[in-house]
């Protein structure tokens, strides 16, 4: 009997959170569903991230994944945007983390490299590749949720190597990891 395994990707934001869900079947991997949290219309910054928690956690709770991937914030010339993402990243996490979901970061590249063997690809070609392998009718208005789907597939497509980003299992994990950045 084949194992199954649902992952979800997250691509965290700020003004959208992208998501997308698949669903593994032995080797075989199955488009489940994908989506946006617009964000825009709220102008209270911790608003947002409490819904980016809420959204994370109800995902979670309907679809029980067996692993979350979710991109990480790539350095770019605004230090303040950089800032809002880690906090939107770090937020979906502690959704996860708090329903002891394990989590694996992958850098945007990396995605990229997974999905279309080009780590400069463009979100459209990402996008358009994604269509292509699950069989995609008809792309999103928004690429968002696309980048969500991505880091789910860049998972199942990374998974069983050894290096594959930073995971966590639980706080006690993080905490492990990232003692640097823990305060004594």
């Amino acid at each position: 009997m084949s194992k199954e395994k649902i992952i979800l990707g997250i691509d965290p934001g700020t003004t959208i959170m992208g998501f997308g869900l698949i669903k593994i079947v032995g080797k075989k991997m199955e488009f489940v569903q994908l989506n946006e949290l617009m964000l825009k219309k709220y102008d209270d910054h911790y608003l947002k991230l409490k819904l980016i928690f809420e959204r994370t956690v109800e995902l979670i709770d309907t679809y029980h994944p067996d692993e979350i991937a979710i991109e990480a914030p790539f350095y770019g010339k605004n230090v303040q945007s950089m800032l809002k993402l880690g906090r939107a990243q770090g937020v979906a996490m502690a959704a996860g983390l708090s329903r002891e979901v394990p989590i694996t970061e992958y850098a945007p590249k990396k995605i990229k490299m997974a999905i279309t063997g080009n780590g400069n690809a463009s979100k459209e070609q990402v996008a358009k590749m994604l269509q292509s392998m699950l069989g995609l009718r008809e792309l999103p208005k928004n690429l968002d949720s696309m980048d969500g789907l991505a880091a789910a597939v860049c998972h199942f497509y990374n998974e069983g190597r050894v290096e594959v980003g930073k995971s966590y299992s639980g706080w006690s994990a993080f905490v492990k990891q990232n003692e640097g950045r823990v305060k004594k």
